[in-house]
């Protein structure tokens, strides 16, 4: 199988690692678009008063209801949304050969992969991402940046630091929400990790088999999503029932509460339950960029309301809920197979059987086979 997603994207059906089963695979077209995300403006959420209070009365209701909305007048630099959404398309525009200069294979941290960088996985995601590490900034390793397009470093550099002040100013307003104080959810990470996941998603010859990335909830504490125009993000609050395709609004932000700031919150701000589809008609890009907690940074709810109970037995370090979550999701995928597997198998001994009935029913009592007519029946 190719290495990257160019000679499958021109093909005329999917390499079998990628198709789902068919409990998995889209229900809503990837440009369905829905309305029922929150868009909220941030406008005034730096000037304490009436304003300010109504902002952050949104934010909470969305992260009790969805735990995903939209923000819009964020404060992010406009052009340096633009200069970053043309580099990350440069980056994908580049010859398989450069973007493979930094395949992260074998447990590189950081660099180009297809599908997922989680070993084990059962179905491949139909996409090609570029990632990176960027906070804390001793944990930069530049030789995983590209340095194509020329500019990249930089801008991301820029890109990074002020997405990270706007996931703190959000997490702010959940911390004020739970009666704490308002850095109470930024100090539960200690030492805040930021990783930027650059995402393609080719053109697919048959997006009705599979996903762009799977069905998941972030394991971190909050998410923000800056997409194009194209539309695939989806989300649900169901249990996968029902999906919606979210609306791309131009420089918006799409935020989501991952696990961490789930449990942080006893529950109360729900983890973001989503996936993304893909489409035979064009590409699309997406920029997520994950702040979470250090690796030894305790998982516990930081408050208990009254009358409610922890929705975690014991405190553990978020290296240990990270581990439990992929081994969980491993295992899960790995026992579904094997019970696809065993129907398939029994499918096709039932069916054996019943070839051999058929047969045995076509004979006449007693009537002996000649060795002529046993030649034409095998």
């Amino acid at each position: 199988m190719a290495k990257t997603l160019t000679e499958q994207a021109q093909q005329e059906s999917l390499h079998p690692k990628f198709i789902r089963d068919e409990d998995e695979r889209p229900k809503v077209a990837y440009n369905d678009f829905s309305v029922e995300i929150p868009v909220i403006s941030l406008a005034g959420i730096d000037e304490p008063g009436a304003l300010r209070d109504e902002v952050c009365r949104k934010i909470v209701a969305a992260c009790e209801d969805w735990g995903i909305f939209q923000v819009i007048d964020h404060g992010v630099d406009a052009k340096l949304i633009t200069e970053m959404i043309c580099l990350a398309r440069g980056f994908f525009d580049l010859p398989p050969e450069e973007k493979l200069r930094y395949d992260m294979s074998g447990g590189k941290k950081g660099g180009f992969i297809v599908s997922s960088h989680l070993q084990g996985e059962t179905v491949q995601d139909w996409r090609e991402i570029v990632t990176y590490f960027s906070y804390p900034m001793r944990a930069r390793d530049y030789s995983r940046w590209p340095e194509k397009p020329e500019g990249w470093r930089a801008v991301t550099e820029g890109y990074s630091e002020q997405l990270m002040n706007l996931a703190c100013k959000l997490l702010e307003v959940l911390s004020e929400a739970m009666g704490l104080e308002k850095d109470a959810l930024s100090k539960a990470c200690v030492d805040m990790d930021q990783k930027v996941v650059v995402n393609f998603y080719p053109k697919c010859p048959q997006p009705d088999l599979t996903l762009g990335l799977k069905r998941h909830t972030d394991p971190g504490t909050i998410t923000l999503l800056l997409q194009d125009q194209v539309g695939g993000l989806q989300a649900t609050r169901d249990g996968g029932q029902t999906w919606i395709t979210v609306q791309p609004i131009e420089g918006a932000f799409v935020v989501n509460l991952g696990d961490h700031g789930h449990y942080l919150s006893n529950g109360r701000f729900k983890n973001a339950d989503h996936q993304a589809v893909v489409n035979s008609n064009c590409s699309r890009l997406s920029i997520a960029t994950f702040q979470n907690p250090s690796p030894d940074a305790t998982v516990y709810p930081l408050k208990i309301r009254y009358g409610d109970k922890p929705i975690l037995e014991e405190p553990i370090t978020y290296s240990e809920m990270y581990k439990r979550k992929m081994g969980n999701d491993l295992e899960h995928a790995r026992l579904k197979k094997l019970a696809k597997d065993h129907t398939q198998k029994t499918q096709a001994e039932l069916a054996e059987d019943e070839v051999k009935n058929i047969n045995t029913k076509l004979l006449p009592v007693n009537v002996k086979i000649s060795k002529g007519m046993e030649e034409i029946l095998a």
